[in-house]
């Protein structure tokens, strides 16, 4: 099972509330307390002893915490005079979310400061509560469900909240000008595997003091899991977009041919151009992503539009050594959604950048049906080519980039939109396709490269988009009565690639 968006969307803020930087709370570092030494080794050593003997049980929060339901967890937030650097020189502001509700498992926070971590304390202050009773136990419990980091990125006098970590190894970010919408995952094992996920959970959270002058942020996370542990690092860098940079050492406890890095999870629900919504609905779209990117290791732009398929489905991109992927939010004006609530032309994009050499594997993307979009139900992620060995280290980095759309090849065309029907005047499936940011090419000097894994293609055509400065392409095709074929277009000027290569899973309705 692919757990639902719930981990996303149950903050105790939303990210365009801001909050002025607030008293602040110390760890605990009172004179008999002189901190532990620490650096990003630390993490690794921890993960790889931890990976020599099987995983211990994650303390859980206290029944009673467990059983509330989601409008009483709603109501615990964390009291702002007591955010971590709140009311010191340093930019950022450190908030921390309550166990409770679907946030059984506890974890542990620290601080870093001048190279030597100290634990993160919680008082009865910490936390407004519905009743005295329920902030009697979180406080006992002493632990946290996860963090919150706050940097004032869309105005200098107000800290806003830009990236979360809760539940699992789930995150999510923002940067200037946008609402939540995917999470990234610290990793991803057996994805719609017969056996069931298996999903690693981020234990324990170092967060590094960041001098007055400093822009980004580090933060270190240890890994737990059935199968693998691993060490974490992530450099953060707010703003305008807020970038990621990803650092993960893991440590297979078993080997594991199922494992995904880099993952991400969104939602798609329906738009009205490819997979229209079963039932009646005044929006034309509901989606947080609406396009699978992928530039190749030979430099290949793949674009790949995405379903909300009546079955699982599992599509697989074999690559060698990739320079990126990502889950992409194109359409950004209101009227491509008409929903005043979600706002999801306001959503992140979210790219992948290798940082070093990835080898043989494969992008693989699990699209599964869905009626609600407060479930995700969208996942990608990089399989390395054979999985992960026991008794082995891995090492894969990584850039995050949480911008509005593809951050390369931002002046090349790119497919801008995507629409199927019937052939007019006819009775044969077609498709249109549509590609922006060729305003001076000549349509006579294009072909078409167009494929299909099943059935024929019957005929292509390229006319002129005087209204997005690009060409349209028109594709009919017969299926010759299979379910599911695989098309591939692409336009091309001489032999070199004039636009990125359109991929779509055609599924008989």
């Amino acid at each position: 099972m692919i757990s639902t968006s719930i981990h996303a969307k149950s903050s105790n803020s939303d990210v365009s509330t801001n909050t002025q930087p607030a008293e602040n709370t110390k760890p605990a570092k009172e004179s008999q307390n002189i901190g532990t030494p620490f650096s990003h080794q630390t993490v690794i050593e921890l993960a790889k002893k931890l990976s020599q003997s099987p995983m211990q049980p994650i303390e859980k929060a206290p029944q009673a915490l467990i059983d509330m339901d989601y409008s009483t967890y709603r109501q615990i937030n964390f009291q702002q005079n007591q955010a971590v650097w709140g009311n010191t020189p340093t930019k950022f502001s450190v908030q921390l979310f309550a166990p409770g509700f679907l946030f059984k498992d506890l974890v542990s926070i620290d601080v870093v400061e001048n190279g030597r971590s100290f634990p993160l304390t919680m008082s009865p202050d910490s936390f407004s509560t519905p009743n005295d009773e329920i902030g009697k136990l979180i406080s006992e419990v002493g632990k946290y469900a996860g963090l919150r980091l706050h940097y004032p990125i869309n105005r200098e006098d107000y800290n806003d909240e830009f990236i979360v970590f809760q539940g699992a190894s789930y995150f999510r970010a923002v940067s200037k000008g946008q609402t939540y919408g995917l999470s990234a995952r610290g990793l991803a094992v057996d994805v719609a595997q017969p056996k069931g996920e298996e999903f690693p959970m981020f234990t324990k959270f170092w967060i590094e003091r960041p001098a007055s002058s400093q822009d980004a942020i580090v933060v270190h996370t240890l890994l737990d899991s059935k199968s693998i542990t691993g060490a974490y690092r992530f450099g953060i860098y707010p703003g305008k977009p807020t970038r990621v940079e990803v650092k993960s050492t893991l440590f297979p406890r078993v080997d594991l041919q199922h494992v995904g890095i880099a993952p991400l999870t969104s939602m798609f629900m329906h738009n009205n151009s490819l997979d229209a919504s079963d039932i009646p609905d005044y929006r034309p779209a509901v989606h947080d992503s609406e396009g699978l990117q992928i530039l190749t290791g030979k430099g290949e732009m793949l674009w790949r539009p995405l379903n909300n398929p009546k079955n699982l489905q599992v599509s697989a991109f074999s690559d060698q050594s990739p320079k990126g992927f990502g889950l992409i939010q194109r359409s950004r004006a209101f009227d491509d959604y008409e929903d005043l609530e979600a706002n999801y032309q306001t959503r992140p994009s979210a790219w992948i950048k290798p940082m070093n050499d990835w080898g043989d594997g494969q992008v693989e993307l699990v699209e599964i049906p869905s009626d609600a979009e407060s479930n995700d139900n969208i996942v990608t992620y990089w399989q390395p080519k054979g999985g992960l060995k026991k008794d082995s280290s891995y090492t894969f980095q990584y850039l995050m980039t949480w911008s509005n759309d593809t951050p390369v090849s931002l002046d090349s065309p790119r497919t801008i939109r995507s629409a199927k029907g019937t052939k007019l005047f006819g009775q044969h499936p077609e498709v249109v396709i549509d590609f922006n940011k060729m305003t001076d090419v000549n349509v006579d000097d294009l072909s078409v490269d167009a494929n299909i894994s099943e059935g024929e293609i019957l005929e292509a055509l390229i006319v002129k988009h005087p209204y997005n400065k690009g060409v349209r392409v028109y594709l009919t095709f017969d299926p010759k009565g299979a379910n599911v074929s695989e098309l591939r277009v692409q336009l091309k000027k001489g032999d070199g690639a004039a636009t990125p290569t359109w991929l779509y899973r055609w599924l008989e309705e």
